[in-house]
């Protein structure tokens, strides 16, 4: 049966629309309509969350405390590697809930699962080799979100192919055993794949992944420290995003996530292939990764929420902006010639960023709310907001906002939260607490 949704203001394809009625039927958008009074919220196209890693959401707020010598990215990946090897299938699932239900409530409504913790504890491979996969599937479809899987190429510590560190045991596989996890992650969700990183592949091996990946989404962090800067230079001579631009055949369905280390000739580079920039703004904050250069870049952005170490749509923008200001002593820096406020620049962006990294052909997202679209929107709550000015309400939404503006969210048809909450909240977050203080 259809439903009918009318709203005071929506952002189109084509920018800010008043008066809207959309028609929903069979979990798409049948129809767009304007001049239909009679709504009050502001309809928002769903924003893809590019980059996520689950599991890690236990950690948040656990790894705030000075260790005996200088803290960086390497000491807090030395607390991830003791919360993955502890972590259970079903552990995986009750963090995955709760971190995808906080995405919901957040405002994302699709999101890729950079997924690496594949094995046992003891880095033995379960009888199912996608067992770990099947528990992030289950709590996407728990949850409602739409899953992009991405099975994480990971075979070596370091630049060159060395071995793998103990630590690493769960995150293992040859092109062979990879070739298989691939294919039943496939079986189990639309996916992609996702080499972890130029220290974890070799050029070989991106090769024959990059084969394996045809047009389907292709994913890799690049260039997130400067540690491993330095190390690619050692290496090959050449920067990490210069050296993949020169040896690998990067295109639009490849998503760069952080890049944050890059020259103007290498960000030029991935503006020209069609990659995407996968920027995890506050991630990067706080494990002190560093600020990527926007200003200036031409290429396509999307947004992720990383590590979960918080998980909110319009906290991950303000802190691209705002870094961004910090860097550049300047303002209002994501604006474009187009489009001058600055909230509405950064979230059309991002959306349309967000759904080419997650493959508009593996999720049907077509970045926008438009006929024949999936019907994944979300409203935040109009009560005469900024009066009559839809950029000034989402800029506050972005840049004033003590709590989340979301107010109802749909996936697919689907309304997943209403006035600001998912219906699982409470459970997830009952299990999630149960679970954190047994692994503590």
């Amino acid at each position: 049966m259809p439903e009918t949704l009318i709203f005071r203001h929506a952002l189109l394809p084509g920018g800010w629309a008043r008066d809207v009625r959309l028609t929903v039927s069979d979990g798409r958008i049948a129809a767009v309509e304007t001049d239909i009074s009679g709504g009050k919220d502001i309809v928002l196209p769903g924003m893809p969350n590019l980059h996520s890693h689950a599991f890690q959401r236990a950690m948040a707020g656990h790894a705030e405390k000075r260790g005996t010598t200088q803290d960086s990215f390497w000491t807090w990946r030395e607390l991830m590697y003791k919360l993955a090897l502890s972590m259970q299938p079903e552990d995986v699932e009750t963090t995955a809930t709760l971190a995808f239900t906080e995405m919901l409530e957040g405002g994302f409504t699709a999101v890729a699962e950079f997924h690496y913790l594949h094995h046992a504890p003891d880095g033995t491979p379960y009888a199912d080799i996608g067992e770990m996969a099947a528990r992030l599937v289950a709590a996407a479809r728990k949850t409602g979100i739409e899953l992009l899987l991405l099975p994480v190429f990971y075979a070596h510590a370091g630049f060159g192919g060395t071995k793998l560190q103990d630590q690493q045991r769960r995150f293992g596989n040859s092109l062979e055993s990879y070739a298989r996890l691939y294919e039943r992650c496939a079986q189990l969700a639309p996916s992609g794949v996702a080499p972890h990183s130029l220290r974890a592949a070799t050029l070989a091996e991106l090769t024959q992944l990059s084969t394996l990946a045809g047009t389907r989404p292709f994913h890799i962090h690049i260039a997130e420290q400067m540690a491993e800067v330095e190390a690619s230079l050692a290496f090959s001579g050449q920067r990490p995003v210069e050296y993949l631009l020169d040896h690998t055949p990067v295109a639009e369905n490849w998503c760069l996530v952080h890049a944050t280390h890059v020259t103007a000739a290498e960000a030029a580079g991935m503006a020209s292939s069609g990659a995407v920039a996968g920027l995890c703004p506050i991630t990067e904050a706080n494990l002190g990764d560093g600020i990527f250069p926007s200003q200036g870049f031409t290429g396509a952005f999307g947004i992720g929420s990383d590590s979960n170490v918080l998980i909110d749509a319009a906290q991950e923008l303000r802190m691209l902006e705002y870094s961004q200001r910090l860097a550049t002593r300047q303002r209002n820096v994501m604006a474009t010639s187009s489009t001058h406020a600055t909230a509405t620049a950064l979230y059309a962006n991002a959306v349309a960023g967000g759904a080419q990294a997650l493959g508009i052909g593996a999720l049907g997202i077509s970045g926008g709310i438009t006929p024949g679209a999936p019907a994944s929107f979300v409203t935040i709550a109009g009560q005469n907001i900024a009066g009559e000015d839809p950029d000034t309400a989402l800029a506050q939404s972005v840049f004033s906002a003590r709590a989340s503006m979301v107010r109802d969210v749909w996936v697919h048809g689907r309304r997943v939260v209403r006035d600001g909450q998912h219906e699982l909240a409470h459970d997830a977050r009952a299990r999630f607490d149960a679970m954190l203080s047994r692994l503590v």
